[in-house]
């Protein structure tokens, strides 16, 4: 068996053979770290989430189907429950005091290639916040189709529902966010609203 038909082999392969699954470790690294960079501003999370993106990868490999979309779309799909779950973790822990969960250490150079990571994707943070006033399931599509790039199918695959369905969450999307952006024109502080505009105008149906 060749390398590149190894290579094609998909995530089920790579969770019975080790040299197999540090080749997808290796294919998908970057694109899960800088998903997650984009929601998540410290970098030991960044470093846990990315790594327990790919340990819930091995245990869910039944879950993923070639014709729904392309393996970085499922990863993101469990990176986005993964970094939802991480987000009201923090919540319920902020109100006890700081955090001192298990956290792995982290040498100098991997803090700092994380901290670049998290100011490369500062924008897109930016962009993910300016779509607060939107409900949470059209919120999450937007977010994987404007920020992430998925393809609207993809997107649907990623958050388990229909592509209609990701259609109509779609449309509703950008009519909320139009109108978001029309109400605060005349405010001191365009800034949200020139973001929306930005997500608006920038969102096509890739299919």
């Amino acid at each position: 068996m060749t390398s590149e038909t190894r290579g094609r082999e998909g995530p089920a392969a790579a969770a019975r053979d080790p040299d197999l699954f540090e080749e997808f470790y290796r294919r998908h690294f970057d694109a899960i770290t800088r998903f997650i960079a984009r929601r998540v501003a410290d970098p030991h999370t960044v470093a846990d989430l990315t790594a327990e993106v790919f340990l819930a990868a091995i245990d869910s490999v039944d879950s993923y189907r070639p014709g729904q979309g392309s393996e970085t779309a499922w990863l993101y799909g469990i990176a986005r429950n993964l970094v939802c779950a991480e987000a009201r973790r923090t919540a319920r822990q902020a109100a006890l005091g700081a955090r001192i969960a298990g956290r792995r250490l982290l040498e100098a150079d991997d803090i700092a290639r994380l901290e670049e990571q998290l100011d490369a994707e500062a924008a897109g943070r930016r962009a993910l916040a300016a779509l607060a006033v939107l409900p949470e399931g059209e919120r999450a599509l937007l977010e994987l189709i404007t920020v992430d790039q998925l393809t609207l199918p993809e997107a649907a695959a990623a958050l388990g529902i229909r592509q209609v369905t990701a259609r109509v969450r779609l449309h509703r999307a950008r009519k909320t966010l139009h109108g978001a952006a029309q109400s605060v024109t005349d405010q001191r502080t365009p800034g949200p609203a020139l973001a929306r505009d930005a997500l608006i105008t920038g969102t096509g149906e890739r299919t």
